[in-house]
């Protein structure tokens, strides 16, 4: 009964004609097909779920994205539901434990920089009143909305480059340049939704003498 209700849902899920996608969610998987149209490039400012996406995105080093999601409950069960303040307490006797546990990825040093990224975090926070407020500081607390064309999505950018440098700086561990895009990708600080995808925002113009200028970003009908 769960396998059929798992395939009918792949099917609801997977692309249809006349709704693409971006290319990397042109799958039947259903986790990556809800991952991309319900949260991928949405603006977040709760800070639990940042952390919970900063983790994430830093265990994904090596790996694949589809692995990570499909570990994602263990993760939140292994990691107190991404609450900081009982994570940055994990002792040694804890982690020692996560690295059996098989619903996760078992690697000492990502475990070990979950716990210490937690402390860190906890540290932003107490500067900048929240992570949510350090984090899109950085933007002007407005989303950077790309429409790349498909194939044309960077890995890294200055912003990921400036970000990452800064939260080395504060102690932070899986942070380089490529898992900081991804995760600001995610969390919507930079909208990456290819030109052909049915959630990129379109960009309404007006004419304006002989030149036309940028009027508004309005998301597409479905994103919101």
């Amino acid at each position: 009964m769960g396998t059929a209700r798992t395939t009918r849902r792949a099917r609801l899920l997977a692309p249809r004609p006349g709704r693409r996608r971006c290319w990397w969610a042109e799958t039947a998987d259903a986790d990556f097909v809800r991952y991309h149209d319900e949260e991928w490039g949405r603006p977040v400012h709760d800070d639990r779920l940042l952390f919970e996406m900063l983790t994430l995105e830093g265990a994904q080093a090596g790996l694949s994205w589809l692995t990570i999601l499909h570990k994602r409950a263990g993760y939140r069960r292994a990691f107190a539901n991404f609450d900081v303040q009982r994570v940055a307490r994990f002792d040694a006797r804890r982690r020692a434990a996560l690295r059996r546990d098989s619903a996760i990825v078992r690697n000492r040093l990502k475990i070990d920089s979950t716990v210490s990224n937690a402390r860190a975090f906890l540290a932003v926070k107490q500067e900048f009143g929240s992570f949510d407020r350090y984090l899109w500081a950085f933007v002007g607390g407005r989303p950077l909305v790309n429409c790349p064309r498909r194939g044309a999505v960077p890995a890294r950018t200055a912003l990921s480059d400036a970000i990452s440098r800064d939260l080395t700086r504060r102690g932070f561990r899986f942070v380089g340049s490529t898992i900081i895009y991804a995760f600001l990708q995610g969390v919507g600080v930079v909208n990456d939704h290819t030109r052909d995808c049915f959630l990129c925002p379109r960009r309404a113009t007006r004419g304006a003498g002989t030149g036309r200028r940028r009027r508004t970003v309005r998301p597409a009908r479905g994103s919101e």
